[in-house]
């Protein structure tokens, strides 16, 4: 491809040893790459609103030597090719991950699945363990924003930052002439000033597909903030803690200024329902491209604690 960007050597992602193109419930298509050690234990991994997994390259790194790290992005964001408004939704989220869960024992061998979930994708996890039982062991959720419950001390903070997420979403640059100029905003924010250096780019060509008119956010701008609107059901915050299968919890740090809901939530969620819980200091909501080493220390030591290390 044809750009001015490119991030430094260390955080090019390696081609992976296997691609396959999925058929979801409603005849979308998702894209699942296979890297890493097909001996190790297997891991899945994938992303947050808005994101795409290539650009948490430099947390999965950390593991390509060890795991069998399978990775998707979800329906219209990353890899995928785009499929329009009306599935976008938490509940066809839940049948996707259900879908893939099913193709990773049929594509690669049925066998144990850990999985390591950010944000977004943690939600959907929950969701598809509460409908169709146990899927992955252990369930690793990295900074959840899960709704909580009427009554509870944070429900009106999360619904004021969804509203928040939501008008942010709408009012975000969706085409450019050139990935850098997406990676020259997130540069400018300094909401993302821990960022390793080369996340910027690395995020930039993650997240954006190139189009006859231009450069384009792969997940459109209407598409996240549909998320973020939708993102308001108190009934899975109650259920957590008798789901089968283990789960645990990484979380951002709850003692930074600038300290965002999920982070709080996270942390709530853990404490309320006795899950394993391991704060990250010093990082944000995106935890996983600021302090990849600490979070993968986390994750690894749920990992040996739940059996499935390397």
């Amino acid at each position: 491809m044809n750009f001015s960007i490119h991030p430094p050597p260390a955080l090019v992602p390696p081609e992976p040893r296997e691609i396959h193109t999925l058929a979801l419930s409603d005849g979308a298509t998702m894209i699942l790459r296979r890297h890493g050690n097909p001996d190790g234990p297997r891991v899945a991994l994938s992303h947050g609103n808005g994101m795409a997994i290539e650009a948490y390259y430099p947390f999965w790194r950390l593991m390509l030597a060890d795991y069998d790290l399978v990775l998707f992005d979800t329906r219209n964001h990353g890899h995928n090719p785009p499929d329009g408004v009306e599935n976008h939704n938490w509940h066809q989220f839940r049948d996707d991950f259900e879908t893939v869960r099913c193709a990773i024992d049929r594509l690669f061998g049925a066998g144990p699945a850990a999985a390591v979930f950010h944000s977004m994708s943690g939600i959907s996890a929950l969701l598809q363990t509460r409908a169709f039982g146990e899927r992955w062991s252990p369930l690793i959720l990295v900074d959840p924003p899960i709704f909580p419950p009427p009554g509870h001390a944070l429900q009106r903070t999360q619904t004021f930052h969804m509203e928040d997420m939501e008008a942010i979403a709408l009012r975000r640059p969706d085409r450019f002439g050139d990935p850098e100029e997406l990676a020259a905003v997130l540069r400018n924010r300094p909401a993302f000033r821990r960022w390793l250096p080369g996340a910027y780019e690395l995020f930039a060509l993650a997240t954006t597909r190139k189009t006859d008119d231009g450069w384009v956010l792969a997940c459109p701008k209407r598409l996240e903030a549909k998320i973020f609107a939708g993102n308001l059901d108190p009934a899975i915050w109650p259920e957590v803690g008798t789901m089968p299968g283990d789960i645990a919890v990484v979380g951002a740090d709850v003692t930074l200024p600038e300290v965002q809901p999920p982070a709080l939530l996270g942390r709530a969620l853990a404490e309320g329902h006795g899950l394993p819980y391991t704060m990250i200091s010093d990082c944000t909501h995106f935890l996983q491209v600021e302090r990849p080493e600490a979070v993968w220390q986390a994750v690894e030591a749920f990992f040996r604690r739940f059996g499935h290390a390397a």
